[in-house]
């Protein structure tokens, strides 16, 4: 059974995420922040993680580069899930590989296709997860 860890401080967003991916066959694990997110990873490295980027405390953005600076051989992917469309909240991710950005409101259904076709094609082979900026 694939792992994935939620991070997102909505709790309704949580729950709406939780029920689709467990009736989807994955285990779930949640985070109101990065914060939290780190501390859950020490514990439990996930399959992937799915993390919005607006939250207090630490927000996706920081969590990200936190992760590729505390695990730079991380083997789970980043989904970043958020409403803003502008280049300039994306330009921090192009030295993170096996990053994916999907914006909000998301369809859950499109959400669980999308973590299928990832687990689907994935095939084992490692990557590196942090890279420098091309």
């Amino acid at each position: 059974m694939k792992h994935i860890l939620i991070v997102d401080d909505e709790p309704h967003v949580i729950r709406i995420l939780r029920m689709a991916l467990e009736q989807s066959g994955y285990m779930v694990g949640e985070a109101a922040n990065g914060r939290k997110a780190l501390e859950y990873l020490d514990r439990l490295p996930p399959d992937l993680m799915i993390t919005d980027i607006d939250m207090p405390q630490m927000d996706g953005k920081e969590l990200c580069l936190e992760i590729c600076r505390l695990y730079p051989d991380r083997q789970f992917s980043i989904f970043v899930l958020t409403a803003r469309a502008e280049i300039e909240h994306r330009l921090w991710s192009r030295k993170i590989s096996n990053l994916q950005f999907m914006e909000k409101p998301v369809s859950v259904r499109k959400l669980v296709a999308q973590l299928d076709n990832y687990f689907s094609r994935k095939n084992g082979d490692e990557e590196p997860s942090c890279q420098s900026a091309p």
